[in-house]
C-alpha cells in the first residue's frame, strides 16, 4: 500500500482480485476500487501526487493510475514478474525490480515506456530510491532458487 505525499487517499493493491482499493484518509471509507493487471502487488505514488503506479506480477505489467480521477491511464509492460516499485523525487522515472528475469525496469513517466534494463542479484523484490536521485537499492529475495507462494484460486 502506499499513501499519498499529501495525506489525503491510501492505496492498496488487493492481489488476489486484481484491483486496488482507494482509501479516503478523512473517512477512511473506501471511495473507488480500480482494477489493474493480475496479481496486482507493489504500489507506488508519485512525489507530486499526481499518479500511483502498480506492479502487476503475472500480467508483466504496471499500471499507472491517475490521483486526480482514480483512473488506469496506461498500462506499461515491463520485465518478468514485476514486483517492487518506485518512484524517483523528481518524478522523471519509475524503478520496477522484475523478480523472474534479475533484472530491474527504469520507466520514463512522460513516455510511460522502458528506456533501461538494469541487471541486478536473484530474484529482485524491493526497491528504493535515494532523496537526491542519485542511487536506488535492489533488495533480492534469495540467494538460492526460491519462489514466493504462486496465487491461490479463488
Amino acid at each position: 500500500m502506499a499513501v499519498t505525499p499529501d495525506g489525503s487517499k491510501v492505496y492498496v493493491a488487493n492481489q488476489i482480485s486484481d484491483t486496488v482499493s482507494v482509501i479516503t484518509s478523512t473517512s477512511n471509507t473506501v471511495t473507488a476500487t480500480i482494477r489493474v493487471g493480475t496479481d496486482s502487488i507493489g504500489v507506488a505514488v508519485s512525489p507530486d501526487n499526481s499518479k500511483v503506479y502498480v506492479t502487476n506480477r503475472f500480467s508483466n505489467s504496471v499500471s499507472v493510475i491517475a490521483t486526480a480521477t482514480d483512473r488506469v491511464t496506461a498500462t506499461i509492460p515491463v520485465g518478468v514478474e514485476p514486483i517492487g516499485v518506485a518512484v524517483s523525487p523528481d518524478t522523471r522515472k519509475v524503478y520496477v525490480t522484475n523478480y523472474g528475469e534479475k533484472t530491474v525496469s527504469v520507466i520514463d513517466t512522460v513516455t510511460n515506456t522502458v528506456t533501461a534494463t538494469i541487471l541486478v542479484g536473484d530474484f529482485p523484490f524491493g526497491v528504493a530510491v535515494t532523496p537526491d536521485d542519485s542511487t536506488i537499492y535492489v533488495a533480492n529475495w534469495a540467494t538460492a532458487p526460491c519462489r514466493p507462494s504462486p496465487r491461490r484460486a479463488t
